[in-house]
Protein backbone atom coordinates (compact mmCIF):
# COMPACT_ATOMS: atom_id res chain seq x y z
CA UNK A 1 0.00 0.00 0.00
CA UNK A 2 1.30 3.26 -0.97
CA UNK A 3 1.95 5.67 1.63
CA UNK A 4 1.01 9.58 0.40
CA UNK A 5 1.57 13.07 2.50
CA UNK A 6 -0.72 16.09 0.93
CA UNK A 7 -0.51 19.55 2.31
CA UNK A 8 -3.98 21.34 2.10
CA UNK A 9 -3.54 25.09 2.33
CA UNK A 10 -5.65 27.90 1.60
CA UNK A 11 -4.86 31.98 0.93
CA UNK A 12 -4.81 33.96 4.46
CA UNK A 13 -7.92 36.35 3.97
CA UNK A 14 -10.01 32.91 3.60
CA UNK A 15 -8.33 31.23 6.51
CA UNK A 16 -11.53 32.26 8.36
CA UNK A 17 -14.21 30.27 7.45
CA UNK A 18 -13.35 29.00 4.04
CA UNK A 19 -14.43 25.87 4.11
CA UNK A 20 -10.80 24.03 4.36
CA UNK A 21 -11.30 22.12 7.12
CA UNK A 22 -14.83 20.77 6.32
CA UNK A 23 -13.35 20.14 2.96
CA UNK A 24 -10.43 17.67 4.82
CA UNK A 25 -12.57 16.06 6.87
CA UNK A 26 -15.01 14.84 4.14
CA UNK A 27 -11.65 13.96 1.79
CA UNK A 28 -10.84 12.10 4.81
CA UNK A 29 -13.93 10.79 5.87
CA UNK A 30 -13.87 12.17 9.07
CA UNK A 31 -17.40 13.40 9.17
CA UNK A 32 -20.50 12.54 6.99
CA UNK A 33 -21.90 15.78 6.93
CA UNK A 34 -20.86 18.60 5.20
CA UNK A 35 -21.59 21.68 8.07
CA UNK A 36 -20.97 22.05 11.37
CA UNK A 37 -19.62 24.30 13.98
CA UNK A 38 -16.99 26.73 13.04
CA UNK A 39 -13.33 26.00 14.61
CA UNK A 40 -10.35 28.17 13.55
CA UNK A 41 -7.36 25.61 12.75
CA UNK A 42 -4.26 26.40 14.61
CA UNK A 43 -1.27 26.08 13.05
CA UNK A 44 -2.20 21.95 11.63
CA UNK A 45 -3.87 19.28 11.65
CA UNK A 46 -3.34 15.79 10.36
CA UNK A 47 -5.93 13.54 8.98
CA UNK A 48 -5.00 10.14 8.40
CA UNK A 49 -6.33 7.32 6.36
CA UNK A 50 -6.56 4.99 4.09
CA UNK A 51 -7.90 5.89 0.80
CA UNK A 52 -8.71 3.57 -2.82
CA UNK A 53 -6.95 6.15 -4.89
CA UNK A 54 -7.79 5.89 -8.95
CA UNK A 55 -4.77 5.17 -11.05
CA UNK A 56 -3.65 6.04 -14.30
CA UNK A 57 -5.36 2.80 -15.95
CA UNK A 58 -8.63 3.50 -14.06
CA UNK A 59 -8.36 0.62 -11.43
CA UNK A 60 -8.27 1.19 -7.69
CA UNK A 61 -5.12 1.41 -5.57
CA UNK A 62 -4.89 1.47 -2.37
CA UNK A 63 -2.96 4.37 -0.82
CA UNK A 64 -2.02 5.59 3.43
CA UNK A 65 -2.74 9.40 2.95
CA UNK A 66 -1.33 11.81 5.93
CA UNK A 67 -3.92 15.01 4.72
CA UNK A 68 -2.28 18.22 6.52
CA UNK A 69 -4.84 21.04 7.08
CA UNK A 70 -2.39 23.88 7.30
CA UNK A 71 -3.85 27.24 8.57
CA UNK A 72 -3.41 29.97 6.16
CA UNK A 73 -2.39 32.62 8.07
CA UNK A 74 1.04 34.05 7.85
CA UNK A 75 1.91 33.66 11.67
CA UNK A 76 1.88 30.43 11.18
CA UNK A 77 5.13 30.27 8.93
CA UNK A 78 6.98 28.94 11.09
CA UNK A 79 5.10 25.32 10.23
CA UNK A 80 6.03 25.57 6.82
CA UNK A 81 9.29 23.48 7.03
CA UNK A 82 7.55 21.03 8.73
CA UNK A 83 4.43 20.45 6.32
CA UNK A 84 6.91 20.80 3.30
CA UNK A 85 9.27 17.64 4.79
CA UNK A 86 8.52 14.34 2.67
CA UNK A 87 5.60 15.96 1.61
CA UNK A 88 4.08 14.24 -1.88
CA UNK A 89 1.30 17.10 -2.88
CA UNK A 90 0.12 20.28 -1.99
CA UNK A 91 -3.59 21.04 -2.49
CA UNK A 92 -4.07 24.78 -2.67
CA UNK A 93 -7.68 26.59 -1.71
CA UNK A 94 -8.94 29.69 -2.83
CA UNK A 95 -11.84 32.04 -3.68
CA UNK A 96 -12.50 33.14 -6.90
CA UNK A 97 -14.70 35.94 -5.70
CA UNK A 98 -11.55 37.69 -3.37
CA UNK A 99 -9.17 38.99 -6.62
CA UNK A 100 -6.15 39.33 -3.56
CA UNK A 101 -6.08 34.93 -3.54
CA UNK A 102 -4.85 34.90 -7.02
CA UNK A 103 -1.69 36.60 -6.11
CA UNK A 104 -1.59 34.15 -2.88
CA UNK A 105 -2.15 31.25 -4.93
CA UNK A 106 1.12 31.71 -6.66
CA UNK A 107 2.87 32.56 -3.20
CA UNK A 108 1.76 28.78 -2.17
CA UNK A 109 2.85 27.45 -5.44
CA UNK A 110 6.18 28.86 -4.93
CA UNK A 111 6.82 27.92 -1.79
CA UNK A 112 5.32 24.60 -1.49
CA UNK A 113 5.85 23.43 -5.29
CA UNK A 114 8.65 25.15 -7.65
CA UNK A 115 11.44 25.18 -3.79
CA UNK A 116 10.41 21.80 -3.42
CA UNK A 117 11.45 20.87 -6.38
CA UNK A 118 7.74 19.12 -6.64
CA UNK A 119 6.15 18.82 -10.80
CA UNK A 120 2.93 20.21 -11.57
CA UNK A 121 1.16 16.95 -11.31
CA UNK A 122 1.70 16.94 -7.91
CA UNK A 123 -0.19 20.34 -6.93
CA UNK A 124 -4.36 20.67 -7.17
CA UNK A 125 -6.05 23.81 -7.56
CA UNK A 126 -9.71 24.21 -5.31
CA UNK A 127 -11.32 27.42 -6.25
CA UNK A 128 -13.84 26.58 -3.26
CA UNK A 129 -17.24 27.95 -3.06
CA UNK A 130 -18.61 28.85 -0.03
CA UNK A 131 -22.05 26.79 0.75
CA UNK A 132 -25.15 29.37 -0.79
CA UNK A 133 -23.03 31.12 -3.16
CA UNK A 134 -23.44 28.90 -6.03
CA UNK A 135 -20.55 27.72 -8.72
CA UNK A 136 -18.60 29.88 -11.30
CA UNK A 137 -16.64 27.33 -13.24
CA UNK A 138 -14.97 29.95 -14.99
CA UNK A 139 -11.46 30.09 -15.54
CA UNK A 140 -9.60 31.80 -12.90
CA UNK A 141 -7.30 35.11 -13.74
CA UNK A 142 -4.19 32.83 -12.93
CA UNK A 143 -0.55 34.11 -13.30
CA UNK A 144 0.65 31.95 -17.28
CA UNK A 145 2.70 29.65 -15.45
CA UNK A 146 -0.20 28.12 -12.95
CA UNK A 147 -2.76 28.00 -15.84
CA UNK A 148 -1.50 24.62 -16.74
CA UNK A 149 -2.08 22.83 -12.63
CA UNK A 150 -4.79 20.92 -12.60
CA UNK A 151 -8.34 22.98 -11.31
CA UNK A 152 -11.20 22.37 -9.75
CA UNK A 153 -13.93 24.10 -8.36
CA UNK A 154 -15.34 22.63 -5.27
CA UNK A 155 -19.20 23.50 -3.63
CA UNK A 156 -19.80 20.65 -1.14
CA UNK A 157 -23.81 21.27 -1.49
CA UNK A 158 -24.22 20.50 -5.12
CA UNK A 159 -21.60 17.74 -6.06
CA UNK A 160 -19.68 16.28 -2.92
CA UNK A 161 -19.28 13.03 -4.73
CA UNK A 162 -17.53 15.26 -8.09
CA UNK A 163 -14.78 16.55 -5.43
CA UNK A 164 -14.06 13.28 -3.71
CA UNK A 165 -13.68 11.26 -7.47
CA UNK A 166 -11.20 14.14 -8.28
CA UNK A 167 -9.25 14.14 -5.06
CA UNK A 168 -9.18 9.98 -5.80
CA UNK A 169 -7.35 10.56 -9.40
CA UNK A 170 -5.09 13.68 -7.78
CA UNK A 171 -3.75 10.97 -5.20
CA UNK A 172 -3.44 8.52 -8.22
CA UNK A 173 -1.38 11.06 -10.30
CA UNK A 174 0.87 11.35 -6.82
CA UNK A 175 1.10 7.96 -6.38
CA UNK A 176 2.18 7.22 -9.88
CA UNK A 177 4.36 9.68 -9.90
CA UNK A 178 6.32 8.37 -7.17
CA UNK A 179 6.33 4.87 -8.09
CA UNK A 180 7.99 6.41 -11.11
CA UNK A 181 10.63 8.78 -9.39
CA UNK A 182 11.79 4.99 -7.33
CA UNK A 183 12.05 3.04 -10.87
CA UNK A 184 14.12 6.15 -12.43
CA UNK A 185 16.09 5.57 -9.00
CA UNK A 186 16.20 2.13 -8.97
CA UNK A 187 17.86 1.63 -13.02
CA UNK A 188 20.05 4.32 -11.91
CA UNK A 189 21.46 2.30 -9.48
CA UNK A 190 21.47 -0.79 -11.74
CA UNK A 191 23.01 0.72 -14.51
Amino acid sequence: MEELCAVLLSCKSVQKYCGKSVVANFLSDTTETVGGEYNPTQGVRILEFECQSLGGSGKNVGCEVELWDCAGDLKFESCWPAMMKDSNGVVIMFNLDMPSHLKEVETWYSSFISAQGMQDSQCLLMAHHKPGCGTNNGQPALAPHLNKLNLVHSNLEEDPEEIRQVFRRYLGTIAKTLSESREREEMSIIT
